[in-house]
C-alpha cells in the first residue's frame, strides 16, 4: 500500500469537508484508500498535467500523482469538474 501526502489545497478541502459535509467526506476518504491500494488503475492526464492521475466522485474530480519509487500518492486538488481543470 502507498502513503499519502496532501498538498495546501487538498488539505483544506478536506478541513472543510469534515465541518460542513460528513457524508461527502466519507465517500473522499473511501476513495482515497482504494486509490492508496491500488494508484496505477486510474486515469493518466495528458499535455500540461502530465504525470498526473484522475477520479471522479460524482462531478468532483481528485488530481494525484503517484511516486512508484517511493511508494508514496501525493493528493494535489479535490473540485467540481467544471474548476479543477482551470489554471490558477
Amino acid at each position: 500500500m502507498y502513503s499519502a501526502d496532501f498538498s495546501e489545497d487538498f488539505r483544506e478541502v478536506l478541513e472543510k469537508l469534515k465541518k460542513k459535509d460528513r457524508f461527502l467526506f466519507e465517500r473522499l476518504k473511501k476513495k482515497m484508500n482504494e486509490i492508496l491500494e491500488n494508484p496505477q488503475h486510474y486515469k493518466p492526464l495528458r499535455n500540461v498535467l502530465k504525470g498526473c492521475r484522475e477520479v471522479h466522485i460524482g462531478s468532483f474530480v481528485i488530481l494525484f500523482q503517484v511516486d512508484d519509487l517511493n511508494m508514496k500518492v501525493t493528493f494535489l486538488k479535490y473540485a467540481h469538474h467544471d474548476t479543477v481543470f482551470r489554471r490558477p
